[in-house]
């Protein structure tokens, strides 16, 4: 029997095929679209501060708006501050793109803090002749770290410890601020190391006895994950490497990459050397000097101009700096009694118990013994001298007018000559400085005769014939 009479649809194969091809090229990596892969290269060179912290943290944001692919982040540091540090980790940690850490050139080495970031990053790698460890935090006040509650306090066989106290005898030890923060840097760089698949152990022994490796060795121990000679081996070497990010599986393509660098600009080259402590340190006398100078002579507006915007540019430091607040406040008292002793002349009193408390402050000022976050000693013994050698000489000043003649008021009168105008019976008027003054004295005094002031009563003078 013929069915209806409509022609059965035309099969469209070529349909089918457009979609298949469309479907594969959409699940393609981003290599295969034929655009090279792009690698944003960012560099840490120096101690570890809120300007490599402001860096990193801008940095990555303007990478991963530009459309970058993979970020390598370059590090030659001796460490830095701690909260600096975090900052950095952080932005690795929540980075939706790969961060690479790369220890390089040679020579090169990623200590301390570094150590800390290098754990933190998705593949780390080290240049041939480069080193990471010694991540043993410093202590507030300098020091090393005391032994952890959990290293054995004796020794085998009872022997005795080192003072003549056998080890048995010994009250057990007390947990300190010092094990608390190495404990806390140790349950930090674990976690990072699981995280990342690295050897914890070392990382641990990297803090609590401050182990150090050498390129070679921290990828035979699990501590990086490649070594590289330089940037192009180094992405060479990356190219189809898989890295966890974000809870899945990254394949990365960099055989055929465009390398983009961000160099520090000049807000972190600006806050780099506001946030020197011994840039900080200058600014701050030089507006507490300039607004000193503004209120002993007012009018003259350029050092309170000068004084108030280094003081302002010091605070902002001091507050992004780990700074002991003690030595800031002896530095302030210092200088204060140095000015006193300008003002109010003690014959050294306070002077020198200004210098005291300025050079104990300067010393004190930055809470942290962390490498490039120190003042100076050269610099503050410099200070200490300069102001060491203005009381000095002051003092001589004062010295000398105690001794010198009096050259103002009526003091100055005694002992000058003077001439008769007139006189009787024992008074009348002499000739002084060019000045008539009434005068009294011996009664054989005649006009014309020179006389000697011997003393001053209110306006009268008391004379004395001479030669």
């Amino acid at each position: 029997m013929r069915g209806s009479g409509r022609r059965p649809p035309v099969e469209r194969p070529w349909l089918v095929i457009i979609g298949v091809v469309v479907l594969c090229l959409t699940a393609l990596p981003w290599r295969a679209s034929g655009q090279p892969a792009t690698v944003a290269v960012l560099n840490i060179d120096g101690p570890i501060g809120p300007a490599s912290a402001d860096y990193v943290e801008r940095s990555l944001d303007k990478a991963i708006e530009q459309g970058a692919n993979l970020i390598v982040l370059r590090m030659d540091t001796p460490g830095g501050l701690a909260d600096s540090m975090r900052v950095i980790i952080k932005e690795i940690l929540g980075s939706p793109v790969p961060v690479v850490g790369f220890v390089a050139p040679a020579g090169a080495h990623a200590a301390s803090a570094g150590t800390y970031i290098l754990y933190a990053t998705h593949v780390a790698a080290m240049a041939p002749g480069t080193n990471l460890g010694a991540a043993t935090p410093v202590q507030i006040g300098g020091g090393f770290p005391s032994p952890s509650p959990e290293e054995p306090r004796e020794r085998e066989g009872g022997e005795e410890s080192g003072d003549g106290e056998p080890a048995e005898d010994r009250p057990p030890r007390i947990a300190g601020m010092e094990d608390k923060i190495v404990n806390d840097a140790i349950a930090y760089i674990r976690g990072l190391a699981h995280l990342r698949g690295r050897n914890a152990e070392w990382a641990e022994q990297a803090v609590r006895q401050a182990a150090s490796l050498p390129a070679s060795e921290a990828q035979e121990k699990n501590v990086i994950d490649l070594v590289a000679t330089d940037l192009d081996d180094l992405l060479t070497k990356l190219d189809g490497r898989s890295v966890a990010l974000n809870g899945g599986e990254l394949t990365l393509s960099t055989a055929e990459r465009t390398i983009v660098r961000f160099e520090p600009d000049w807000r972190t080259e600006l806050l780099g050397i506001i946030t020197n402590p011994n840039v900080a340190y200058i600014l701050m006398l030089i507006g507490i000097y300039g607004i000193i100078f503004e209120f002993w002579n007012p009018g003259f507006v350029f050092p309170g101009v000068v004084g108030a915007i280094s003081l302002l540019l010091a605070l902002y430091a001091f507050q992004v700096l780990p700074v002991n607040y003690a030595g800031l406040a002896l530095i302030a008292l210092g200088i204060g009694m140095m000015v006193g002793e300008m003002l109010m002349p003690s014959f050294g009193a306070l002077g020198i118990g200004g210098v005291v408390a300025f050079v104990v402050g300067s010393i004190m000022l930055m809470d942290t013994d962390a490498p490039g976050f120190g003042i100076s000693w050269q610099l503050v013994g410099g200070m200490a001298l300069a102001a060491s050698a203005s009381l000095l000489l002051l003092m001589a000043v004062l010295a000398r007018s105690h001794r010198g003649a009096v050259i103002t008021g009526q003091e100055e009168m005694l002992g000058s000559r003077a001439r008769v105008v007139d006189w009787h019976g024992g008074a009348g008027r002499v000739r002084v400085h060019g000045e008539i003054w009434r005068a009294r004295g011996p009664a054989d005094l005649a006009p014309g005769k020179e006389v000697r002031v011997v003393a001053i009563d209110g306006l009268t003078l008391e004379v004395e014939a001479h030669g």
